[in-house]
């Protein structure tokens, strides 16, 4: 009697758990993105978003066998509207996850209310070293770096090239003050000024420009994304510096070169900038995600798009490995801190504060096959190379 008993409870329990154990597997995958698709700012936004179509191509609109859905949101490179973007994604649009943000002052505007929802935040650019350190999270990860170790292997670039002094021009904000600090962090010559920019309005160099060329430095260094790069190599060539070697980090890239050689500002070809990235890096995963983004959008992608792509496919794989229960919040982190999906830049591995360790590369200014100008890797500056603000991250690394 109390074997018959023990079955008759035991089948019923599977009657319960059956349905259960289906409704747990997610219908629809739901990833809100910011960044910002208006303004000046708009075209890095918008490269980020057709590098998350090609990512969403390669995987069939699909993760683990759901169809996923990304939401977009503008956030004008605004704070408050950044916070407002993300808390309307999470609490009116019920999405799973959080990934995009280009900008670090965005970013941290926006960071306690993704903390508070539970849910995961792939960063896909911004890497404020706030978040890289003290206030690193377990649900927050990013694939691009931290804004220091850009910059930092740019400083260690102009050493080895004998450059003894240097002046310094940045936007001031978040990222632009990172920047900074990580090319003097290792640059070991003489910096002979240092002008932090008003941000994002000011378009005007000339003042800055004029101290510049009065100082007469070996090198001049810049951090300026988006239209600003433009307007700064214009004034830079009127203010007659081009005989002094420019060097940039998030500048000279694959959305600021075609309007760049549209002006035909020659002296953007042969600088140099730093980058874990560059539209030639070796990679089968790269190959393909570069020449599909080609095809489909007649244009080479930029850092900022193969963060994102690599955002997507994060995403894909820690959904994959929980079969869809997006319940399994641990599991999912377990297979997030593997780095085992497939990047564009290859292997890698994270920090305890789940910002990539990875290579980073010096790359050229040229001219492809076909006369477009581009970049191109010159050589290898750091490998598997740590940001500084990973001791500063209470999280212990077990993994």
């Amino acid at each position: 009697m109390k074997k018959i008993l023990v079955y008759g409870i035991s089948a019923l329990a599977l009657c319960f758990t059956a349905p259960y154990a289906i409704a747990a597997k997610a219908k629809k995958i739901k990833i809100g993105f910011v960044t910002t698709l208006s303004g000046g700012a708009g075209v890095i936004g918008k490269d980020m978003r057709q590098s998350v179509e090609i990512a969403l191509d390669h995987l069939g609109k699909k993760m683990g066998g759901i169809p996923v859905e990304v939401l977009f949101e503008d956030d004008q490179v605004k704070p408050e509207v950044g916070k407002q973007k993300t808390e309307k994604l999470l609490n009116k649009d019920k999405v799973d996850f959080l990934s995009g943000f280009i900008w670090s002052h965005v970013l941290l505007a926006s960071r306690n209310s993704a903390v508070k929802s539970g849910k995961f935040l792939i960063v896909s650019n911004a890497g404020t070293s706030k978040i890289a350190g003290r206030l690193c999270h377990k649900n927050i990860f990013s694939t691009s770096w931290q804004n220091d170790q850009v910059p930092m292997a740019l400083g260690e670039v102009l050493n080895k090239r004998g450059v003894k002094s240097l002046y310094i021009v940045a936007p001031n904000y978040a990222a632009g003050r990172d920047m900074v600090a990580g090319v003097e962090r290792t640059f070991k010559g003489k910096v002979l000024g240092k002008d932090l920019t008003k941000w994002p309005t000011q378009l005007d160099f000339s003042a800055e420009l004029a101290k510049a060329r009065a100082a007469n430095p070996e090198g001049v260094f810049i951090f300026y994304p988006g239209r600003a790069t433009n307007a700064f190599f214009r004034q830079y060539a009127q203010a007659g510096m081009t005989k002094t070697p420019l060097y940039s980090v998030f500048s000279v890239d694959s959305l600021s070169l075609p309007k760049l050689q549209q002006a035909k500002l020659q002296n953007v070809l042969g600088t140099y900038s730093t980058q874990f990235w560059s539209p030639d890096l070796d990679t089968p995963v790269n190959k393909k995600f570069v020449e599909d983004y080609r095809t489909k959008f007649n244009a080479y992608p930029s850092h900022y798009g193969a963060q994102s792509y690599d955002s997507i496919m994060m995403i894909a794989d820690a959904v994959k490995a929980v079969g869809g229960d997006l319940s399994k919040m641990d599991a999912m982190r377990d297979q997030m801190r593997k780095a085992s999906y497939p990047s564009v830049r290859g292997d890698f591995s994270y920090g305890n504060n789940h910002f990539p360790i990875q290579d980073f590369y010096l790359r050229e200014v040229i001219k492809d096959s076909n006369g477009n100008w581009t970049t191109k890797i010159v050589q290898k500056v750091y490998e598997n190379h740590q940001d500084v603000y990973a001791k500063k991250c209470k999280m212990k690394k077990s993994w």
